[in-house]
Order: C-alpha cells, then structure tokens, then sequence
C-alpha cells in the first residue's frame, strides 16, 4: 500500500488520509475510477488511462478541476513519491462534500485522490494452468440505466456477480446483458477463440471498453488473428476452442473451464498464450 496518498494537491501518510463522510462518492457512490498498471517504473497507457476517467466524469456530468496534463502528473508524481516500480495505480475522482440529498449542485468542489500499491488478482498457477468461471445470474447494467462505459465508483451490479462467484467457489462471473448476450465479466473483458479468429463483445453489448481490451486486439491483429466483436452467447463461450480474460489487474490470464463446461482440450490454448507473452513483452517497452 502506498506511503503516502494523495488527496486534493496534498500528499498524506496512508493512516492519516481521509475523506468527509459527507463526500457524495461515500453516501452515493457518486463519482469515476480508473485502475492502472506500472511496469519498470512506466505508468502503462496513462493518457489513454485519464482520457477514459474524463469521459466517464462527462457521462456523469462531473467537471473535473484540473486539466488532463495536471492529471497524469499526479498519478507519475504518486508513483514517485512511493518509489513504485511495478504496482498498482488507483485514480479517483468523487463528486465532492455536499448537504444530505442526492442534488449534485450541494457539492462545491470535486475531490481527486491517487493511491498506489500492489495488486495480484490471480495466483500464478492460473496464469499457467487456467481457471474455471461461471455465468452470473445477474444482468449487466441496462445501458439506458447506467452506460456501462461509465467507470463509476458504484461497483454494485458487478460486486454482487462476484458474490455469486465467490459462492460457487470460482474467481470470476460472466454478465450477461439485457438481451441475454455475453458481455463482461464482474471485473474483466472476455475474449473466445474460435476457428483461429479472435472474439470479444462489441462496446455497445455492455462493456467496460478496456484498455487491456484494446491492447490485445493491437497485439492479435499484428500476429495476423483475425479479430471480430459479434454478439457472443453462452453457447458460443462453451464452444469456444480458447478463453480467456483481460483487465488492468489481470493482465492476459486463460479460462479452461465455464459453467463447469470444458473449453477446448480444457488446458490454456496456444493463441491465448502466444497473446499473453506478447502482452508481457509490451509492457517492458
């Protein structure tokens, strides 16, 4: 965890950094996130990291206080501060300290808050051996209720998917969207596999549109994989010669097993890990 965090242009140690409890982020869930990554002393992907956080403060009409250069300088200057060379980066934006009530005008100022640290979503063994996910009886988001580009500091629709997993005794759940097709996971993108063709969900099914996401279609493309974002069903995932999953934290990790569904031969397919390799290369560029 960091040494010191910062909240609203000062840096404090980790037991001394607080927040109101009158911040709406706390009483609402009313502001944006991002999570972000660093690799040998290299924020990854920052721009593309703070652009995405200003979009989806747009999408909650959230004016941000500082510019998107001021924020990147935030994050590095973070980093710094706490010596990270490889962790974690936690961005947030929250709406602010207001009255009781849910009117966003009772809030004067938006607070920004970094933290760093470290992250390991997934053992090592599932990277090497793969790991079993299932389908989440709980729909993704309507996109009329909440756009799911919005990364907003209300997690519940993806924290209760997680519950189910977690009582069935896997990592990770499948959501599904409205109209029944596969969108994302509780915490990451999914791809498939199928016939030497790369597949993942199109934007408009529900997504977080990762940047893990969009640097594996990178990578895929240049390899030659064709790459297509159809309307994926369950039966499509169980069908699938490959899976796997893609997010900040977890990188590039393989899924052998769905619904207690084998996927392919059941081990972690060698596209998948071809892509994987290729993403640990990328981030020590």
């Amino acid at each position: 965890m960091s040494e010191v965090i910062y909240i609203d242009g000062k840096l404090f140690p980790t037991a001394e950094a607080k927040i109101n409890v009158l911040d709406h982020c706390v009483l609402y869930g009313d502001g944006v996130f991002e999570g972000i990554r660093v690799y040998g002393g290299r924020v990854f992907r920052l721009a593309e990291h703070v652009q995405r956080l200003y979009e989806s403060a747009e999408g909650i009409w959230l004016k941000l206080p500082i510019s998107q250069e001021e924020m990147c300088k935030i994050v590095t200057q973070t980093c710094e501060a706490n010596k990270i060379t490889d962790g974690y980066v936690r961005l947030i934006v929250t709406r602010g300290v207001g009255a009781l009530g849910l009117d966003p005008r009772k809030c004067k100022e938006p607070s920004v808050i970094c933290i760093t640290g470290s992250i390991e979503l997934y053992p090592e063994e599932f990277y090497q051996n793969g790991l079993g996910i299932i389908t989440s009886k709980v729909p993704r988001t309507h996109p009329k209720s909440l756009n799911p580009l919005i990364k907003s500091c209300n997690y519940l629709n993806n924290i209760l998917a997680k519950i189910e997993a977690i009582q069935a005794g896997v990592p990770e759940a499948i959501m599904l969207n409205h109209q029944g097709y596969v969108s994302e996971c509780s915490g990451d993108n999914i791809f498939i596999i199928k016939d030497g063709v790369l597949k993942t969900p199109h934007p408009s099914a529900g997504i977080l549109n990762g940047i893990t996401r969009a640097e594996i279609i990178k990578l895929a493309q240049a390899e030659g994989i064709a790459v297509q974002e159809p309307e994926l069903t369950p039966e499509d995932i169980y069908n699938a010669d490959e899976c796997f999953l893609t997010g900040t934290a977890a990188e590039v990790v393989p899924v052998i097993k769905v619904d207690e569904r084998r996927i392919g031969n059941g081990k972690p397919g060698p596209i998948t890990m071809k892509l994987l390799t290729a993403f640990h290369e990328l981030v020590k560029q």
